[in-house]
């Protein structure tokens, strides 16, 4: 991999990063928090396990039923031609007496086979005569018996450490007995949005100013992921001002996120401000919207600053924020985004010199198929274009693409996680 954007003074001259790179560089600079905390597995949801959960028990714990019906041996049935009484009856949640020879036993789903059953029926195949039930004899032998142990063996893993606890996953805590689980403490976030133009929502909007999207934009994403927040606030367009708010956030958070003021403008003191509280390692990654993205780390807490402009935000988080939290979350597993191969319902003759992320949404084209359209303008203000779109496309650098060809699409589903 390359060298990161020369750290320190922001005046090196490496080349800007791929996103891969920046991806895989991101998370190496930052270690999973070391708290954990334990909860009731039904009140784990969306937290992210610390210690992996292994089975004391075999599931099933005995060889039973997969289908209401019979248990029999097969080899009664050519004897009997498939005609045998029924002596015992096993629900779900009760055990049944061993099974005589040249009988059978009306049994149900989960209900444990007695013993000396190799076979059960399901019941639709079967016909009842009384106390009898004929059976076809031509039935093949084994059937319909989950044996003990073949989901899962005691002593297995059945979760490891680092995963994000969906809900089958507390299913499956819970199937082996595991009340409860032992996570990471959420991750505090520390927010900022620099800038004199912002104005919050509810407040009349003055000469140039503009109410502040992108706190909402962020705190939601940040939530969205787990996190906790701290709301640092709208911060003047000073570098003193900054430094404080920067120094707030680095005694209060695990992580610093600011929007705006990230370039190298007159007004933009981000830069500067992280450099004399801590160290700038990168900030300059060749894509398309979200060109300046910085990290590095205030007081040793590591910062994440985006541009300001509501569409490069959304795309430098989610691209670059989000491998950094999933990291001090203590999330394992591979943290750039998977994927998907889709036709494009559009053409795209003009390309760009840097990979570019375009909104884009599936539709369904003429012949039934799925296929991607685009928003029409590649504006980084036009937020409204992120509501419309399901993801975004990835167009590497100096690429056109003609309609129907394979396009990579990012879906909102596999970014908002």
């Amino acid at each position: 991999m390359t060298k990161p954007n020369a750290c320190g003074t922001g005046s090196g001259t490496s080349r800007p990063l791929t996103k891969d790179e920046a991806i895989a560089f991101l998370a190496s600079r930052v270690e999973p928090i070391a708290e954990t905390e334990t909860l009731p597995t039904e009140a784990a949801l969306g937290r992210v396990l610390a210690t992996p959960v292994v089975s004391g028990i075999q599931v099933p714990a005995w060889d039973n039923s997969a289908m209401d019906g019979y248990a029999i041996r097969h080899a009664d049935l050519a004897e009997h031609g498939g005609r045998l009484p029924v002596v015992q009856r096993i629900p779900a949640g009760s055990a049944g007496d061993p099974l005589a020879p040249g009988t059978a036993a009306r049994i149900f789903t989960g209900a444990p086979v007695p013993e000396g059953t190799d076979t059960v029926v399901v019941q639709e195949a079967c016909e009842r005569d009384g106390d009898h039930v004929l059976i076809p004899t031509d039935i093949k032998a084994g059937g319909n018996i989950r044996r003990a142990g073949e989901d899962i063996e005691t002593g297995a893993e059945v979760i490891a450490a680092g995963t994000r606890l969906a809900p089958q996953h507390l299913g499956l805590a819970a199937s082996v007995g595991v009340a409860e689980l032992q996570v990471y403490r959420r991750l505090r976030v520390a927010v900022l949005a620099s800038g004199d133009e912002l104005v919050m929502p509810g407040s009349p909007l003055g000469p140039g100013q503009i109410y502040n999207s992108n706190r909402f934009a962020l705190m939601g994403l940040l939530r969205s992921m787990g996190c906790e927040v701290v709301d640092l606030g709208i911060v003047a367009d000073t570098l003193e001002a900054t430094k404080d708010a920067l120094s707030r956030g680095a005694a209060t958070a695990d992580l610093i996120v600011a929007s705006g003021g990230v370039s190298v403008g007159e007004e933009d003191h981000i830069r500067p401000a992280v450099e004399a509280l801590g160290t700038l390692e990168l900030w300059n990654i060749a894509i398309r919207p979200g060109k300046p993205v910085v990290f590095g780390r205030v007081k040793g807490i590591p910062f994440f600053g985006s541009p300001g402009n509501p569409v490069s935000l959304f795309v430098t988080f989610c691209l670059f924020g989000r491998p950094i939290l999933r990291r001090l979350q203590g999330l394992t597993g591979e943290h750039a985004p998977r994927a998907l191969k889709i036709r494009a319902g559009f053409d795209w003759p003009k390309p760009d010199k840097r990979t570019e992320f375009h909104r884009a949404r599936i539709e369904t084209g003429a012949d039934g198929e799925p296929e991607l359209a685009v928003y029409p303008t590649r504006s980084s203000a036009v937020l409204s274009s992120v509501a419309w779109a399901d993801g975004f496309i990835e167009i590497p650098p100096g690429h056109t693409i003609a309609r129907g060809d394979l396009v990579d699409f990012l879906p909102f589903s596999e970014l908002l996680h």
